[in-house]
C-alpha cells in the first residue's frame, strides 16, 4: 500500500480528489476543508460532515460566550474579521471557504511563531494574501481602554490571538451550515460592519445649543 502523500509516514487509505493523490485518514481529517477545497461529492466529507458540524456547534458555544464577555477579545476578533470584510467587498468571488482557508493560514503561522519553529519563509504552504493581511492586523492590534492610562494600551498574547482566530473560524462554519462555497458568513459580516459604521457615524454628530 502506498504512503500518504502529505505526511509520508502512514499508509494512504483514502483517495483525495482535491489533491489528486492518496492520504492517510489522519491527514484527510486535518486537511479537510481547511487547507483543501474539498468537492461536495467526496464520500469522506459526506460521511464525517454531521459529526463535524455537531462538534463545531458545541465548540462555538463555548468560545462565543468567553469572547463576547471579554471586551479585549471582542476588539481583537473585530480586527481579525476586518481584513476579511475588506477583501470580500472588493472580490465577489471570495467565499466562506476562502475565508476559512485565510483564517487557518493565519492560525498556522501564529502557532508556528509561538513555538519559534524555523521553517522556510512560507513554511511549506502557498502564501495566502488575505491570511497575511489578517496576520498584519493581529500584529498591529492593541487594546485601549475608554479611560486611558499609560499602561492601558495593551498588546495581545499569542493565546488570545489563537483563541479569537478559532472563534472566528467556528463562527464561519456555523453560519455557513456546511455550504462553504457560498457567502452566508460574509454577508452577515457585511451587515455587522455596516451597523458598526452607522453607529460610528451617529456618534460623530455633535448637537450644538
Amino acid at each position: 500500500m502506498a504512503t500518504c502523500s502529505h505526511c509520508r509516514q502512514r499508509k494512504a487509505k483514502r483517495q483525495c480528489t482535491a489533491l489528486g493523490s492518496d492520504l492517510c485518514p489522519l491527514c484527510c481529517g486535518r486537511l479537510r476543508e481547511k487547507e483543501l477545497h474539498c468537492p461536495p461529492g467526496c464520500p469522506f466529507l459526506t460521511q464525517h460532515k454531521p459529526y463535524q458540524e455537531n462538534k463545531i456547534i458545541q465548540k462555538k458555544r463555548t468560545f462565543s460566550n468567553e469572547v463576547l464577555q471579554d471586551e479585549r477579545l471582542n476588539w481583537l476578533a473585530l480586527n481579525i474579521e476586518a481584513p476579511l470584510q475588506e477583501h470580500a467587498e472588493r472580490n465577489p468571488a471570495f467565499t466562506d471557504r476562502d475565508a476559512i482557508l485565510a483564517l487557518e493560514y493565519t492560525k498556522d503561522k501564529v502557532e508556528k511563531n509561538r513555538f519559534r519553529v524555523l521553517l522556510s519563509p512560507d513554511g511549506g504552504r502557498v502564501r495566502n494574501d488575505v491570511g497575511e493581511a489578517i496576520l498584519l492586523s493581529l500584529e498591529q492590534c492593541r487594546f485601549q481602554r475608554k479611560i486611558i492610562l499609560l499602561q492601558d494600551v495593551e498588546r495581545y498574547s499569542t493565546e488570545e490571538k489563537l483563541k479569537c482566530l478559532e472563534n472566528v473560524i467556528l463562527g464561519v462554519k456555523v453560519l455557513a451550515h456546511g455550504r462553504l462555497a457560498g457567502r452566508t458568513y460574509l454577508q452577515d459580516l457585511a451587515r455587522r460592519f455596516a451597523r458598526l459604521k452607522e453607529f460610528s457615524d451617529q456618534k460623530k454628530i455633535i448637537t450644538r445649543p
